[in-house]
């Protein structure tokens, strides 16, 4: 009872602090945003000990050429930019959901325009593809963008376990008008997508107890081969994408196609080899950008049940 009580008051907390967030993002210009955003991520940093661990290793294995202290900064940085993320949400929403965002999206970074039309194209020529992308930047934006090029969307997430604060996330999200499916027990839902002809977004870069092994930034880590077994059951690219802060504006990043082979030996080893090839465009995009992508995951997890995917391939 008393531990229920607990996990109520926490979600109350967290809830009216979101809330919070978003107000001040709304209410507040640009500058005071980001000047909040760092200022939360300071305390995450140095109030959640086991948050700062993870990110601060997670970082000085990736870049060893990097001192303690911008190892450090970087760090701080990234914990800023993961509230920046949905206050900019917030406070682009009115952009976002104009009738024409994209005459307004390009007005503010023309450079974006290009990427539009290169993932647009990926799309049609395709038939649907699998659009992926790392936790850098601000990949809320994503949606509401590939809605307004034409691009529909079926984007899967994890649900939160605070439920009052699920939904005030999911209303948030929904306004893309794209659909948002929970990942548990998605796959035949994401079957059905690719066969109507419309496209997939994940986020795929977590760590998972039932992944493939690949190499990730020089460390064996652990991937879901989800995006790369429905590529190759159904013949349709894998597009690794992101949105990432600039000064003055956004940038934006789509990859080329990443094609399953026309015939293999292996499709297990096909599929190791589709997320492993993903891994790599999403290490060039983190790599460019390291202040804005989530450390605070464990990426490089391991678990005591051998990995079966890489045990297989290798048998193959």
């Amino acid at each position: 009872m008393k531990k229920r009580r607990s996990k109520r008051l926490r979600w109350f907390l967290e809830y009216w602090a979101v809330r919070f967030i978003f107000w001040a993002a709304g209410a507040l210009p640009v500058r005071a945003m980001h000047t909040i955003a760092a200022f939360l991520g300071t305390l995450l940093f140095f109030f959640i000990p086991k948050r700062r661990r993870i990110a601060v290793d997670n970082i000085a294995l990736a870049f060893p050429q990097m001192s303690k202290q911008q190892v450090k900064e970087t760090a701080k940085q990234s914990a800023a930019s993961f509230f920046l993320t949905f206050m900019e949400s917030i406070k682009y929403r009115a952009m976002l959901t104009a009738n024409d965002p994209v005459m307004l999206i390009r007005e503010s970074s023309p450079s974006l325009e290009s990427l539009f039309l290169k993932a647009k194209a990926a799309h049609d020529e395709a038939g649907g593809c699998i659009f992926v992308t790392p936790h850098i930047g601000n990949w809320e934006f994503l949606p509401h963008v590939s809605a307004a090029v034409g691009i529909p969307l079926v984007v899967v997430v994890r649900p939160l376990d605070n439920p009052r604060l699920e939904k005030l996330i999911y209303a948030s999200r929904a306004e893309s008008g794209q659909l948002f499916i929970a990942k548990t027990n998605a796959m035949f839902s994401l079957q059905q997508t690719l066969r109507n002809g419309k496209s997939i977004g994940m986020l795929p870069d977590q760590s998972t107890a039932k992944g493939v092994a690949i190499e990730y930034f020089g460390r064996t880590a652990t991937a879901t081969p989800i995006p790369a077994m429905l590529a190759a059951l159904y013949k349709r690219p894998i597009v690794v994408i992101a949105c990432c802060r600039r000064q003055g504006g956004f940038t934006g990043y789509v990859s080329d196609p990443i094609l399953p082979a026309a015939g293999y030996v292996s499709e297990k080893a096909e599929i190791i080899r589709l997320t492993q090839a993903t891994a790599c465009e999403m290490e060039k995009i983190i790599t460019q950008f390291p202040e804005q992508y989530l450390w605070m995951h464990n990426r490089w997890k391991t678990y005591k049940k051998q990995n079966l995917w890489a045990k297989d391939a290798a048998k193959s």
